[in-house]
């Protein structure tokens, strides 16, 4: 398992590749001030047609394939 400073750092910079830095800002806000629904979100937008066993097993499987 990655320490979570790791998983914060990389989620940061996955954030401001994919929007810039004000964007990645206003969406950590939009985030962090609204009630959010993380399973409700991945059923509707994420791997709709994907079991969570098979969303699990995709997971496990990309997992393998990092330098830890």
């Amino acid at each position: 398992m990655r320490p979570n400073a790791v998983i914060r750092k990389e989620g940061m910079e996955a954030l401001i590749a994919a929007l810039g830095y004000v964007d990645a800002e206003r969406f950590i806000t939009l985030i962090s001030s609204e009630p959010f629904d993380y399973t409700g979100w991945r059923e509707r937008y994420l791997y709709q047609d994907v079991s969570i066993r098979e969303l699990s097993k995709k997971a496990a499987d990309y997992s393998k394939t990092l330098d830890l």
